[in-house]
């Protein structure tokens, strides 16, 4: 199929609906923003469009000339010169088409690259409520389908549009320049060839549509059983047969919506074909009478003849030509819209660095509410439209604590308390409402980021590790590392053994996740990770929890080097963490309700001697039992 062939039939698939689609105002000027870098390219790229389409209309002229004037005029010579000639502009037109290409290329691809990256960070820097939020599939597809579609604007749709209009002039222009009647006779089968095109066009973008979303539907199956967690799920809790069933009952559909749509096409290229020759038909018939009676050379007859071939392909593209425009600005309609999301916690204007060395904490009177929906997310990047109108009940009231350099503090309460987003606002994932969270005397509203991520280190419940190497997975904290400082931490960590046993030792690939790693291997490597990035502020979000006895005391090992000479804040699952905890902060319904010693509060009697005398004394039972 030719290039102009091949944009029919894509431009016939397009969805029809997003004619009703409502683009936010400034959008095509905001388009024509990223544009600014490419003028000169564009600009170059349309010129050799245009050129490229003024020489449609020369071949058949060409033809004319050479049986007219070379074959009746009976001059050999003049055949000669104008074959040639015919050939130079065969090479010239695909020369063009190799430049066009590649300044296509160059514009589309440069585009895809500015619009990714730009997306790429801007999400990476939404506050950990957008991810819990989103859909991670729908937000990959603004990465790459609306990103393509986007780019789509600047080479399909710009190229084609231009060059099917300069050639539909020239080619009608040429025909009525040639014979404006037979001209006229051949347009008046325009309609006809317009209308199924239309039509055809409808059902074409329904079954493109229908098969958009049988493929989703099936990407998404596939995705939730391929990783490790689903493959578990599925060999614990699947029936393969019903599985099988499920997928094949979907492969069905695409299947069937495939053939549909093959063979939809094929009935409406036959069509165009037989339109066509019907047209050239009429033309030849009427032509061919007009030439018998001497008012019309035979030339100019195949000239026309030539012309009307070329005529149809891009008469049927530009009428779908709203369609493309308006499905290319959705695109970066959609994109705009996560860009135009700002996120919550932002990058001072005039950072300040953290101190070096053991810092404090001070939290001064903080209250914390989670942010309403439409703060930190989408709704069309949710898996379910959200209805949240407002934002939640405050998870902190007023909390005000204090922790000297080298000291450890343990929050301790019951689920729910507020202990796990009271760590997250020493690590910035969060902005207070009111109050203040300072490190260093630095309120983090202030603070360098960079000099945050190198103060605070976090270790959370479940150490989640990239698809890659364990030593990739470690230099993500510290890039630079040497191979001692590697051997050093993981060596502190209680790792180092493990580590060395392995088939491939440090390049040894930890799975999806990490999942080839128990759980205590996982966490003592994110330890490894920690010591690594050396902080001086350790932040532990109960990073023993959901261990066994023998990687709990392994964990443990490893977190007290961690923990040594830093100043540290614990979320307490062990009974020995509270116990060494210089001192321990009891948390409920988002306040500080006690404060002090393990002895001391136990004497008190009040909510921590209830959590110890349940929670507490009951692991450390289980924990001897175990030993």
């Amino acid at each position: 199929m030719s290039a102009s062939g091949w944009y029919t039939m894509r431009s016939m698939s397009r969805d029809d609906s997003v004619k009703k689609a409502v683009l936010r105002k400034g959008t095509a000027r905001r388009v024509l923003g990223y544009a600014g870098p490419y003028r000169r390219p564009i600009v170059v790229f349309l010129v050799l469009v245009v050129i490229d389409a003024v020489l449609v209309v020369a071949s058949p002229l060409i033809l004319k000339e050479i049986v007219d004037k070379g074959v009746i005029g009976k001059d050999t010579a003049l055949v000669v010169e104008l074959a040639l000639l015919a050939g130079v502009v065969a090479v010239l037109d695909a020369g063009l088409t190799v430049v066009e290409r590649w300044l296509s290329a160059t514009l589309g691809e440069g585009l895809i690259y500015d619009l990714r990256r730009e997306v790429f960070a801007h999400v990476l820097r939404q506050p950990i409520a957008f991810f819990t939020r989103t859909q991670t599939g729908a937000l990959v597809t603004r990465l790459n389908s609306d990103v393509i579609g986007a780019q789509q604007a600047f080479t399909s749709v710009m190229s084609n549009v231009v060059s099917n209009a300069v050639s539909l002039v020239v080619i009608v222009a040429a025909m009525a320049t040639l014979s404006w009647k037979l001209t006229l006779a051949a347009l008046l089968l325009v309609p006809l060839f317009l209308i199924p095109t239309r039509l055809m066009g409808r059902r074409l973008a329904r079954l493109a549509r229908d098969q958009m979303v049988e493929n989703a539907d099936l990407g998404t199956r596939m995705t939730e059983r391929f990783n490790v967690a689903g493959a578990l799920l599925v060999k614990l809790f699947g029936r393969p047969d019903l599985e099988d069933d499920e997928y094949a009952q979907r492969a069905v559909r695409v299947r069937d919506i495939g053939i549909s749509i093959a063979v939809q096409r094929s009935i409406f290229l036959v069509g165009l074909t037989l339109l066509a020759s019907i047209a050239t038909a009429i033309v030849y018939g009427f032509g061919g009478v007009m030439a018998a009676h001497g008012t019309l050379t035979i030339g100019t007859l195949l000239a026309l003849a030539a012309l009307l071939a070329r005529l149809y392909a891009p008469l049927t593209a530009l009428s779908n030509v709203r369609v493309d425009v308006l499905t290319a600005l959705v695109s970066f309609d959609r994109v705009f819209e996560v860009l135009d999301l700002q996120p919550l916690v932002r990058a001072p204007e005039h950072p300040v660095a953290l101190p070096s060395g053991p810092v404090g904490v001070q939290v001064e009177d903080v209250t914390y509410s989670y942010p309403a929906a439409a703060e930190v997310s989408l709704e069309s990047l949710e898996t379910v439209p959200t209805r949240d109108t407002g934002a939640g009940e405050p998870v902190l009231r007023g909390v005000s604590f204090t922790v000297q350099p080298g000291e450890m503090v343990a929050l301790v309460g019951p689920s729910g308390a507020g202990k796990t987003t009271i760590t997250g606002l020493l690590s910035r994932l969060y902005d207070p409402v009111a109050g203040c969270v300072r490190v260093g005397g630095v309120d983090l509203r202030n603070a360098d980021p960079d000099s945050l991520r190198d103060t605070v280190g976090v270790v959370t419940q479940e150490a989640h590790m990239f698809h890659d190497t364990i030593r990739a997975n470690l230099l993500y904290a510290q890039p630079n590392a040497s191979e001692q400082q590697l051997e050093d931490a993981l060596r502190a960590a209680q790792v180092w053994e493990l580590v060395t046993r392995l088939p491939y030792g440090l390049d040894t690939l930890v799975g999806d996740r990490g999942h080839r790693l128990s759980g205590g291997e996982k966490q003592r490597l994110s330890i490894a990770r920690l010591l690594l990035k050396a902080p001086s502020l350790v932040v532990l979000d109960e990073a023993t929890a959901h261990l066994d006895s023998e990687s709990e005391v392994a964990v443990q090992r490893a977190l007290d080097t961690a923990l040594e000479g830093r100043t540290s804040v614990v979320i307490a699952h062990r009974l020995s963490t509270v116990r060494d905890a210089d001192r321990i902060l009891v948390i409920q319904n988002g306040q500080v309700v006690e404060e002090g010693p393990h002895a001391k509060l136990l004497a008190d009697g009040g909510l921590y001697a209830d959590l110890y005398r349940t929670q507490f004394q009951e692991h450390d039972d289980k924990t001897r039992i175990g030993q």
